[in-house]
């Protein structure tokens, strides 16, 4: 399973569903991991290495591609001491760090309020918990994107279903997450993470207007 959330039963994620589904919850488990943690050069690699070289003008058409080489050439270009030093400046605090990857902070104006309550509520229902070695909550935007990646991948059909992603993808993540990828953007030397919230403003932006025709 993820790092930040474990299911409570023996099912796990795994290569379960159609290609492109498959491909939705590896880019919600990508994004979760970026915003966990930093990258390090290992991931930085991999990513760099999902374009062949002399391929990237191939990459310039769609939206999600174009996010996609932007992500691609900040990783070629800056190792992975940058990318946690910048990770450690804004996101990490003993007090209140520039900025904050929580969901309540911007559905409620404050950590730990309602939303949050609800998030659990859900997730209990879906037989789901935080892994005990983390610290984040679970309207945690790692925590929410893993979920996601659960209920498009796990083995559990009564859970991983298409009707389950929607409610949870509209409760809990879409109310806010433009609001947070906002606050990235404001800080202009937040440059490697500019490009993490392109590629998941992009890919959340798809996400929901592929909700809204069910």
């Amino acid at each position: 399973m993820s790092e930040q959330i474990k299911e409570s039963s023996v099912t796990e994620v795994g290569d379960v569903g159609l290609p492109e589904d498959l491909a939705r919850a590896d880019l919600y488990g990508l994004i979760a991991r970026l915003f966990q943690e930093a990258p390090d050069q290992e991931l930085l690699d991999q990513i760099v290495s999902s374009i062949p070289e002399g391929q990237e003008a191939q990459s310039e058409g769609a939206p999600l591609a174009r996010v996609w080489q932007n992500l691609v050439e900040m990783a070629k270009t800056n190792p992975a001491k940058a990318w946690q030093d910048e990770f450690d400046q804004n996101f990490i605090s003993v007090g209140r760090p520039i900025i904050i990857l929580n969901g309540s902070f911007y559905m409620a104006g404050y950590l730990n309020e309602r939303p949050l309550v609800e998030i659990r509520r859900a997730l209990d229902a879906f037989g789901l918990e935080s892994a005990e070695e983390i610290s984040e909550t679970e309207d945690h935007i790692s925590a929410l994107c893993e979920v996601m990646r659960y209920l498009i991948a796990g083995d559990d059909v009564e859970i991983s279903n298409l009707t389950n992603q929607r409610v949870f993808f509209n409760d809990h993540i879409r109310p806010w997450h433009d609001d947070l990828f906002d606050a990235i953007d404001s800080i202009p030397e937040m440059r490697l993470y500019h490009s993490v919230a392109s590629l998941a403003r992009e890919f959340l932006a798809i996400e929901g207007q592929g909700f809204d025709m069910i």
